[in-house]
């Protein structure tokens, strides 16, 4: 047994009495905690208060949860006074007993479920249901059960997981022999042995290890991505314990902070009997889900088990997001029923009426007797009849669509990246339409549109730039080497520096056969060692207390007394070391913003001049700088601040607070020795991407945490900014400069205001937190919003979110946030759209995000291809769930009127159940997933294509209800025309009578192929299965009828329906309006498709018939000005004739040159006063002959007069006066022999504007956008 299971009587004879006293005390401090907590989330609760966003806390340096919970005492080798949680975990949604009712739950949060439950319990009351009691209610427990199957299967492969997981086994200390145990039974407070290669199977403190002073390797890929070994180490103390009797002789008390989600924080003390206490950090700290590495060995005391380790804390889901369309749609549902209730209310009032004024008259029908002739019961009848209105399928078929809809993003081919293995993965398929709709897109800069892969490129040592050495060229033979030969000053800045590249960092190198392979958990980190190493500074070994570095081949070794850690808050990073001679040294580097404040003389010191301008040079050439400067620290200095040092690493409560107070303490009268500049390249196809995503109408802006210069040099390397655009630059130090330059800025902007002008915007974080403030806010949106690009340099993690979120609440536009690194989390959160990139710093953003890429170029085949598809197909899916119910169920309104209001249905009731699951369910299907507007390669070429998506013109509210008005029409057709057939009551050559119920399987058979065939009319791609669904779907309903109307009375169900097939196949009227019914009502829908696809097409349509015409639609999509489509008009019947061809011109001289393309011949019958036309050949010359007119001449016809034409625009685009509106022109032809009253034309060209002149070459209504060539 392990030691946690011994008795409560051992556990106190190990104690005394201080221990005792201390853990009462932590007990009730621990109780009293707790309630001040409860009390505290219940307050917050109550008033609303905004929730915190998950990302928000990681970088925090307060601890998480400490001023709410007390900090957590371990007594290791001993019981615990308190008892932990298991360290058994569970990721699955569900379990046994709990499957059904969070299943229900979460089934019936969706409005359009609880309707149609209460519609099947609505129809359990007798007499009230004229549908039967089980219509509903099947299709709905059907519905239920498919979705309940799928969140099975997703959750067992959960459970299966977490067996695995939780059945591992690790050795534990139980006495003085290791004892194998499964992972779900280890306890806080046990010691474990874990082995090289094996993971950690909680949270462990490091106790010893298998390698010299408690060193050991981690990689913690499983919890940020990152594939570089990390280094732990044990205290010197602890790592002598290094067999089972040494361990079992440990009894310590292990104080440390309570559970929480921080990854790079762990505050903790060890106190042993009658020792002094060593205090714990993340030095020590082996998290679960992490992996041993190069070490034999490990001994660890567990810390945190199961749910409360750091891995599973980072596992909450992220915020939930929800689509546009589906926002859109549940207001839709809710208005429908309101249509729904309204028409249940009207009639059951003509039901009340035609009672009252019938009644008398038509006594022999018993009205009187009915139990339900009242207005309540005639109202909850209609309720139910009507109650198909909203489509009972529309959100399980939707949720399968986005599912295969995500399977189709994740096989895409061309967004995989081979290099590292990695394809595009959808996290989430709810957003699929989102993208589809971006406006805005955020962007990380490093390792988002760079590589992230950093190159040592130059440096600037004692004012003077040195170069790293060329390829093919030796170290000995670089300036930087001849300065150190010469000696002096300046060799001994040089050499400092260079010492400092190889000793301040955290790197750890690993011997390979024939070089060193350095780990750095930074890509700068690594660049700057091997900076160090081109230039003979080579890093060759590290200890926990030591670094070796071979100096041009002499070796030094340097005692590592302190490392202070980089953090986003001090934007530095310290060590201090001691030499051979046993001098003390602070290594510091960092921003030059935050060490020039901390130099020994501040901005006049030494070199700081020569260097902060080498600094804007290398910073204009796109490289990231850096900056180094060193510090002599004499002894007593440092024993002092050492002291303090350790006060505050063994605080337990604000720890990082009180680290960097005590860190500013010694980085103070720093000697500043230079700067250094990294190259970080653009990945491929950036350039191209972000011009790409700026043609189709996508706002780029960039949040970066680099310098100002290097942003700006990114943005033009990019092609974000272009080389003529103006720069707006915001660099204010205070709210009261900030305020000044935003009133003054958008006081410039005037009419413009909050209009895309060609300016671009750079602000830094410092300016960024004074504009983002409440007073100021609302300025600098509407700047930002003036402009065409935004860059924000030098900014925050939450001041990325804070830019995200206010442009999304500002606008109401789809937001789109990509990155690379876990300080990108909280934007992706905050985005509507959040797209990870899986690059060098690890899996953080891609865990949080919405969709996760390799590189930044796919994300326009993610936007452009599948979104723009996922959209339309969306959106049709939608469309048509909703014309098919109406389009049947307001039959059974027609037919109430036809049937006095009686409530009774026309169709029978199982095949009302069945209209939405089986005969109408694949053709949603097929457009969701197989309709697409044009190729892909089409869509990429052209990104003008992305506008219809992103405007949102295929699912608004007037599309809407143009489908729902063209549902009610076709529903009119299909009630009463067959009515019509059916007036005589012959259907047989017999003379027979079939009933209501004939009628109404005449009816829905109609419905049925019309339904399906405008599914076909609404599909831009016809595929095999778009095929299937379309006449599978009707030919299941065939088969149905053949088989239903059969079963009785072998089956007890459907005795209406008996001989029904031979009813309704045998009568020739039901094939005769088989063939008419469904064309007459699909007939308007072809012929208003085919006059708008003529006409009227819009900019998507004309491209996918270019497409189809195998043509190149480049032609159509050229940047140019159009008229109206009636713009231009002729008076005369030739004039008509033409108004074709002059329809959407650029300007006149555009028109008149298409108008050309006519051929006279082809108007052999036209008077001269009908004839248009214009020569090409001539057409330049004549318009050097027209002064304000533009007269072009159609010479060398071998019959009939010479004709010319007069518009009235100049050469460039202008209009002529009004006067000048209409004007004679005479012009024989050279060649014409007919009559001299045929020579002249009157021809007067006129436009919608009514005169109005056009400045600028623009007319009042043009539209950017040229649907279709203008000859067909």
């Amino acid at each position: 047994m392990i030691p946690m299971r011994l008795v409560r009587a051992q556990y106190e004879d190990l104690g005394d009495a201080e221990q005792d006293g201390e853990a009462s005390l932590h007990r009730w401090s621990r109780r009293l905690s707790r309630a001040v907590s409860r009390a505290r989330r219940w307050l917050v609760y109550q008033i609303g208060a905004r929730p915190q966003y998950e990302d928000e806390a990681t970088t925090s340096g307060v601890t998480d949860g400490a001023a709410d919970e007390a900090n957590r005492v371990i007594f290791v080798n001993r019981p615990q006074p308190q008892k932990f949680v298991s360290n058994r975990i569970s990721t699955a949604k569900y379990s046994l007993p709990s499957f059904v009712p969070l299943f229900l739950f979460e089934q019936f949060r969706r409005y359009s479920n609880c309707f149609f439950l209460l519609i099947a319990l609505l129809q359990q009351i007798p007499d009230v249901s004229p549908t039967g009691r089980w219509t509903t209610l099947t299709p709905l427990v059907l519905i239920l059960s498919v979705s309940a199957l799928k969140e099975i299967v997703e959750d067992f492969k959960r459970h299966r997981a977490d067996d695995e997981t939780n059945r591992r086994r690790v050795e534990v200390l139980c006495g003085e022999v290791w004892k194998a145990v499964r992972w779900e039974r280890l306890q806080v407070g046990d010691i474990c042995r874990v082995l090289n290669n094996q993971f950690f199977p909680a949270d462990l403190v490091l106790l010893a290890s298998s390698e010299p002073q408690g060193i050991s390797f981690i990689e913690t890929s499983n919890l940020d991505g990152e594939t570089n070994l990390k280094i732990r180490q044990a205290h010197a103390h602890t790592a002598q314990l290094r067999t089972p009797p040494q361990l079992a002789q440990l009894a310590a008390t292990l104080t440390c902070e309570p559970p929480n989600r921080h990854l790079y924080e762990f505050n903790g003390m060890l106190k042993e009997t009658n020792a002094s206490t060593m205090p714990l950090s993340l030095e020590q700290l082996l998290p679960r889900g992490a992996m041993l590495r190069n070490t034999g060995w490990v001994f660890g005391a567990v810390v945190y088990t199961g749910h409360e380790t750091k891995l599973m804390k980072n596992s909450t889901k992220a915020p939930l997001k929800r689509s546009s369309i589906d926002k859109e749609t549940n207001t839709h549902i809710l208005l429908l029923f309101g249509i729904l209730l309204a028409l249940s209310l009207l009639s059951a009032a003509c039901s009340e009426l035609w009672l009252r004024r019938r009644g008398p008259a038509d006594w022999y029908l018993g009205l009187d007797e009915a139990q339900n002739a009242n207005f309540g019961f005639n109202f909850l009848t209609f309720l139910i009849l009507y109650n198909n209105l909203i489509p009972i399928s529309l959100q399980v078929t939707a949720e399968i669509v986005r599912f295969f809809q995500a399977k189709f993003i994740a096989m895409d081919s061309e967004m995989y990246h081979a290099e590292s293995d990695t394809p595009a993965q959808a996290r989430t398929s709810n957003l699929n339409e989102e993208l589809g709709m971006v406006k805005y897109v955020f962007s990380d800069k490093t390792g988002t549109l760079t590589c992230n892969v950093m190159e040592f490129h130059k440096c600037s040592i004692a004012e003077t730039m040195y170069s790293r050495p060329a390829a093919g060229e030796r170290a000995e033979d670089t300036l930087l080497a001849q300065r150190l030969r010469e000696g002096g000053q300046v060799a001994g800045d040089i050499d400092e520096f260079l010492t400092m590249l190889a000793v301040c960092h955290t790197v750890i190198p690993e011997p390979r056969a024939t070089e060193l392979d350095y780990h750095a958990a930074s890509p700068d980190e690594r660049a700057l060692v091997l900076g160090a190493a081109s230039f003979g500074y080579v890093f060759e070994a590290r200890t926990p207390s030591t670094v070796t570095v071979r100096a041009r081949g002499e070796p030094r070794t340097y005692t590592v007394l302190h490392v202070i850690a980089f953090t986003s808050a001090r934007k530095r990073m310290s060590v201090i070391v001691q030499d051979e001679k046993g001098n003390i040294k602070l290594y510091c580097k960092g921003a030059d913003s935050a060490l020039y404040p901390r130099l020994a003389g501040g901005a006049g010191a030494q070199y700081a001049a020569g260097t902060l301008a080498h600094l804007q040079r290398f910073a204009t050439e796109g490289l990231r700088t850096l900056v180094f400067a060193v510090a002599d620290i004499p002894l007593p200095v440092y024993q002092e601040w050492a002291n303090t040092y350790h006060k505050a690493s063994i605080a337990i409560a604000d720890r990082e607070q009180k680290l960097e107070e005590a860190a500013v303490l010694i980085e103070t009268n720093l000697r500043l020795l230079g700067a250094t500049a990294i190259e970080d390249k653009l990945q491929d196809g950036v350039p191209e991407t972000i011009a790409a995503l700026l043609s189709a109408n996508i706002h780029v802006w960039v949040l970066t945490g680099d310098k100002q210069e290097t942003a700006i040099n990114i943005a033009h390397a990019a092609r974000l900014l272009a080389a003529h655009t103006p720069l707006l630059l915001l660099n204010e130090d205070s709210l009261d400069a900030t305020r000044e330059s935003l009133s003054r800025h958008t006081a410039e902007f005037g009419e413009n205001l909050r209009k895309e002008n060609d300016v671009a915007l750079i602000i830094d974080g410092k300016t960024l937190k004074y504009a983002t403030g409440c007073d100021l806010k609302k300025d600098f949106i509407d700047l930002c919003l003036s402009c065409k690009v935004v860059v924000c340099c030098r900014v925050s993690p939450l001041q990325k979110a804070e830019v995200v979120e206010m442009v999304s609440s500002a606008t109401g536009a789809v937001t789109l946030a990509i990155g690379d690194g876990a300080n990108d989390v909280a934007m992706l959160q905050r985005a509507s759209v959040g797209v990870g990139i899986s690059g060098v710093e690890g899996l953080q953003a891609v865990c949080a995000s919405d969709y996760s890429i390799a590189q930044f170029r796919f994300l326009l085949r993610l936007l452009l291809v599948h979104g723009a598809w996922n959209y339309s197909r969306i959106s049709k899916l939608i469309l048509y769930s909703f014309y098919k119910n109406i389009c049947l169920y307001v039959i059974e309104l027609w037919f109430a009127i036809y049937s006095a209001w009686s409530g009774q249905i026309l169709f029978e009731r199982w095949t009302i159940g069945f209209y939405n699951v089986i005969f109408t369910a694949l053709p949603p299907f097929a457009i969701g997933l197989f309709d697409k507007i044009c190729s892909p390669e089409i869509m990429l070429r052209h990104p003008v294509l992305y506008a219809p998506s992103q405007q949102r013109l295929l699912f608004n509210v007037r599309v809407f209800w143009v489908w729902a008005v063209n549902a009610l029409l076709h529903s009119v057709l299909l009630f009463w025309l067959p009515v019509l057939l059916a007036a005589h009551h012959v259907m047989w050559p017999s003379g027979k009578d079939g009933g209501y119920l004939v009628l109404g399987n005449f009816v829905y058979t109609y419905v049925v192929a019309t339904v399906c065939l405008k599914a076909g009319l609404a599909t831009h791609s016809w595929t095999w299965v778009t095929h299937m669904s379309i006449w599978g779907s009707v030919g299941m309903w065939f088969i149905f009828i053949l088989i239903y109307s059969n079963l009785y009375p072998a089956v007890g169900i459907g005795a209406v329906m008996r001989g029904m097939d031979r009813m309704v196949f045998g009568s020739l009227v039901f094939w005769f309006a088989l063939l008419l019914i469904p064309a007459a009502a699909l007939l308007p829908d072809l012929l208003i498709t085919v006059v708008h696809n003529s006409a009227f097409k819009t900019m998507t349509e004309a491209v996918r018939e270019s497409e189809i015409k195998k043509r190149d639609p480049a032609a159509l999509l050229a940047p140019r000005h159009s008229l109206g489509r009636h713009s231009v008009r002729a008076v005369s019947r030739g004039a008509l004739w033409g108004t074709k061809v002059l329809r959407r011109a650029a300007d006149a001289r555009h028109a008149l040159v298409r108008l050309a393309q006519c051929e006279y011949a082809r108007m052999p019958r036209m008077t001269p006063a009908c004839r248009l036309f214009v020569s090409l050949s001539h057409y330049h010359r004549a318009c050097e002959l027209g002064g304000n007119s533009i007269i072009a001449r159609r010479n060398g016809f071998p019959e009939g007069p010479g004709l010319c034409v007069a518009a009235l625009w100049q050469p460039d685009g202008d209009r002529a006066p009004a006067a000048e509106r209409a004007q004679r022109v005479r012009a024989p032809a050279p060649r014409a022999r007919a009559s001299r009253a045929g020579a002249v034309t009157w021809v007067r060209v006129l436009t919608r504007g009514g005169g109005k002149r056009i400045a600028g070459g623009r007319h009042p209504r043009v539209r950017h956008e040229s649907a279709s060539p203008l000859l067909r």
